[in-house]
C-alpha cells in the first residue's frame, strides 16, 4: 500500500494542499509525525484534511516523551486519526547508550512504553536511523540489541538509513522479517549529487536497488510502504516520481 510520510512536506505548507496533492497522485495512506498533532487545533485540522481527501493514516510517529509521559493524549490522537501502528522514531545523541547492555535496556524501555498502546490494539515499535547499525565499543549492534530487549517490538525499517549505517538491508529483512510491519521507501543520490537535498533522491532516481528490496519486503509480509525524503527541494516532484517508481517495482 503506497503511503507518504508527511514530514517530507513540512517545508511546503499548507497541509490541506499537501493532502489534496497526495490524493490526486493516487496515494491512499499517509504517515504522521509529532508536529502535526502538537495541539488539539492542529489535530482537528489534520483529521478534517484526512476526511476531506479520503486519505487514511494507518501508521504514525510519536516522540518518546509523549509515549512514556502522556499515553492518554497519544491514544486520543491515535483514535482520532485511526492510527493502527505507532513507531518511536528517534533518540537524541546525548541520550543514546554506549554499549550493548545499554541498548538492550533501551529495548526493554520501549517494550514497557508500548504496553498501553498494545493493550488498546495498536501495534508499537521502533523506527531506525543510521546510528543503530554502528557497532559500540564492545562490538554490539544497537538495532539487534533493541529488538532483543523488546521482544514484541515491531520494526519500521528505514532502508536508506540502514544503508547509510553501513549495513546490508536484505540481511536484516531476512533476519527480522516477521517483525517488520512498515518500511520507509527513500533513495540515496550518487556521491556528490543532490547536496541541496542532503544527498537524498526521489525514489527510483538514486542508488538504492528498490526492485530487489521491495521483493524482499513483500516476501516477509510488510504491508506499509512509506515514501520519504528528508529534505526535498520540491515535494510535489518527489511525491509524483516516487509513487510512479513504486508502481513499477
Amino acid at each position: 500500500m503506497p503511503s507518504y510520510q508527511l514530514y517530507s512536506s513540512r517545508n511546503f505548507p499548507p497541509l490541506s494542499d499537501t493532502l489534496t496533492m497526495l490524493a490526486g497522485l493516487g496515494y491512499q495512506d499517509v504517515e504522521g509525525f509529532g508536529g502535526l498533532y502538537a495541539d488539539d487545533a492542529k489535530l482537528a485540522d489534520l483529521a478534517a484534511g484526512l476526511k476531506a481527501t479520503g486519505l487514511k493514516m494507518p501508521t504514525a510517529h510519536f516522540g518518546l516523551d509523549m509515549l512514556e509521559g502522556n499515553s492518554d493524549q497519544a491514544l486520543k490522537i491515535a483514535r482520532t486519526l485511526g492510527i493502527k501502528h505507532i513507531y518511536c522514531p528517534y533518540l537524541m545523541p546525548d541520550q543514546r547508550p554506549t554499549d550493548g547492555p545499554g541498548w538492550r535496556a533501551f529495548g526493554a524501555r520501549l517494550e514497557a512504553a508500548g504496553r498501553p498502546y498494545k493493550a488498546a490494539g495498536i501495534g508499537f515499535g521502533w523506527h531506525n536511523h543510521d546510528f543503530e547499525f554502528k557497532a559500540t565499543p564492545d562490538g554490539a549492534i544497537p538495532q539487534a540489541e533493541i529488538l532483543a530487549g523488546g521482544p514484541s517490538l515491531e520494526w519500521e525499517i528505514d532502508v536508506a538509513w540502514v544503508i547509510r549505517g553501513g549495513a546490508d538491508p536484505v540481511q536484516w529483512i531476512r533476519r527480522y522479517g516477521p517483525r517488520i510491519t512498515a518500511a520507509h521507501v527513500k533513495d540515496i543520490a550518487p556521491a556528490g549529487e543532490n547536496t541541496d537535498e542532503d544527498g537524498w533522491a526521489d525514489v527510483g532516481h538514486g542508488t538504492v536497488n528498490w526492485a530487489s528490496l521491495m521483493a524482499a519486503l513483500r516476501a516477509v509480509g510488510c504491508k506499509h510502504f512509506v515514501m520519504e525524503h528528508d529534505n526535498p527541494s520540491d515535494h510535489a516532484r518527489f511525491a509524483k516520481r516516487s509513487i510512479l517508481a513504486l508502481r513499477t517495482n
